[in-house]
């Protein structure tokens, strides 16, 4: 009987579960045995085979009854992590991988260590035939390396900020969009009702389209994304313009998480992951006080972060996870490995899994001047063509 693994990787979003539902839901009927690996590459890492309560904390059996309810809420029931096998640090390294004979030597190398002979060995003990990986362009990058090595993987693209490259569409993207500019229109009322500028900052790494759409929808009147530098001065110039021409005296700006000043850096902190990513957030805050040095206006500082992936998954990301799931499945069925299912054209479609690392997917800076240019493209991304499937 084949038997399909599943994973999920990197952050959190809605529609995670619906996903999960529905390759279990496929699966089952197709005669498949489904387990899904908790915590993501993290559970193929730490998995120790040769300890029952490992198997158990790290492996789940699936059915039907087990994800009956989980495409109601948002987030992952099989967790998260981002951990990549490849580039282990030394103090991430489990107990039960570690050298007991030379632990000086081991200690005082602090080189990055490789356990994708492990991670294969225990796809073999669990008799995984194919592994299907939801997440993003560095969850999906390791997926594409255990292809490399021989390991049959279906990949299945998530991330709010919409960047894994190949596809237009991620699962994640639209529910965060929606949160946004609900979140940004509930803040109009304090700002308006204190006729100040608030300055809100939105999560966007390095790509800047949940950010930019989201704003364009909320009617925001300044826009800052990872993509292009700013100015404060001109900045505080433009938004005391927007706020005196607003009749209720107030302005709203947004900016991304990965956004930085013209000559400024990225405003990072903490350690950084197994992908090379530290922490980012601050640079609203730092936006604010520079407006309000700039034109004496009070500012009101307000992060959405985490709340623009949480709770339920709206309609379009419950279809797209549903469509993604239902086509890995299609796709096992056919014999085929080595795919991402993706959307491109408004067209549900699979490619290559190395297409994720052969480039970077981030927003046109050549038409960000003109909005209207554009929007038609995620339109047609967002549009009725996605029903086609």
């Amino acid at each position: 009987m084949t038997k399909i693994g599943i994973l999920t990787g990197g952050g959190d979003v809605p529609g995670l579960n619906p996903c999960i539902k529905a390759v279990v839901n496929r699966a089952i009927d197709e005669g498949y045995e489904i387990v899904g690996i908790r915590r993501g590459w993290g559970g193929l890492l730490e998995l120790n085979t040769n300890d029952p309560a490992s198997v158990e904390k790290h492996v789940l059996p699936l059915n039907k009854n087990v994800v009956r309810t989980i495409d109601r809420t948002g987030g992952t029931m099989l967790h998260t992590s981002r951990t990549h096998p490849g580039k282990v640090k030394p103090d991430s390294v489990p107990d039960f991988l570690r050298d007991p004979e030379h632990p000086e030597a081991e200690a005082a190398d602090q080189s990055l260590r490789d356990f994708t002979p492990h991670v294969m060995k225990n796809l073999e003990f669990l008799g995984i035939d194919t592994l299907i990986p939801i997440g993003g362009d560095d969850t999906l990058s390791y997926g594409e390396r255990l292809h490399s090595e021989g390991v049959r993987v279906l990949a299945i693209p998530k991330t709010m900020d919409n960047d894994v490259y190949g596809t237009d569409y991620c699962i994640g993207f639209s529910t965060a969009v929606t949160r946004s500019v609900q979140f940004i229109h509930q803040l109009r009322t304090s700002t308006g009702s204190h006729e100040r500028i608030a300055v809100i900052e939105l999560f966007g790494r390095n790509s800047g389209e949940t950010s930019l759409i989201s704003s364009y929808l909320a009617g925001v009147d300044r826009a800052l994304i990872s993509e292009v530098p700013f100015d404060p001065e001109k900045l505080a110039e433009l938004v005391l313009k927007d706020k005196q021409a607003n009749p209720s005296n107030y302005a709203m700006v947004t900016v991304s998480e990965g956004a930085h000043m013209v000559g400024g850096k990225i405003i990072e902190y903490g350690e950084a992951d197994a992908y090379g990513h530290r922490k980012l957030g601050g640079i609203g805050e730092i936006t604010g006080e520079a407006i309000k040095k700039i034109t004496g206006e009070n500012i009101i500082n307000q992060k959405v972060s985490y709340l623009m992936r949480s709770g339920a998954p709206d309609a379009l990301d419950l279809m797209v996870a549903t469509n993604y799931a239902n086509m890995a499945v299609d796709l096992i069925k056919n014999d085929v490995s080595g795919r991402m299912v993706a959307l491109r054209d408004g067209k549900y479609t699979h490619i290559p899994m190395n297409t994720v690392t052969s480039g970077i997917k981030r927003v046109d800076v050549d038409e960000l001047y003109d909005v209207k240019n554009y929007l038609p493209r995620v339109r047609h991304v967002m549009g009725k063509p996605m029903f086609l499937y």
